[in-house]
């Protein structure tokens, strides 16, 4: 299923803030949210929005280094939740698909790092069919949440 970054918010939870990247699905209403990290969400969000703050940070540095080695990222796909031993949630499993000097290789890699990478490259997003029905939830949700961008001091 070919899916987009819809928007990285912040929800509040009883632990505190917790950073969301909200994917969309085509053709369905539901989304999937992932929960991550703030450094992650920020980074997901300069992605977006192709902001150069001047020096390199990591994903900006990963993808001039893949770039000097011949290879660039083909896809990105959201491809499991691993659910945890206490049944709250689980761990979502991405990979990046890359074209290579040697040819096509797959590299297992967080959702969050994969989803910053796609954002800077606007590469493919897909997730599975399996992914999608185990992680969907109502898009009003997450529509009212705070938009990382706004948050003060996390940017």
């Amino acid at each position: 299923m070919q899916a987009s970054i819809d928007a990285v918010r912040v929800a509040g939870t009883p632990q505190g803030p917790v950073p969301v990247v909200v994917l969309s699905v085509d053709d369905e209403d539901d989304v999937v949210p992932i929960f991550i990290g703030f450094t992650e969400a920020t980074s997901i969000a300069r992605g977006l929005e192709a902001e150069d703050i001047g020096r390199p940070l990591t994903h900006d540095l990963l993808l001039d280094v893949m770039e000097e080695l011949g290879s660039r990222i083909d896809r990105v796909v959201v491809n499991e939740i691993k659910e945890r031993d206490d049944g709250q949630g689980g761990t979502y499993i991405a990979d990046l698909h890359l074209e290579t000097p040697r040819g096509e290789t797959v590299i297992d890699a967080r959702p969050s790092d994969s989803l910053a990478l796609a954002a800077r490259t606007n590469v493919p997003i897909e997730i599975t069919e399996d992914v999608f029905e185990d992680g969907r939830d109502d898009s009003e949700k997450f529509e009212q949440l705070e938009d990382i961008r706004n948050v003060p001091g996390e940017m």
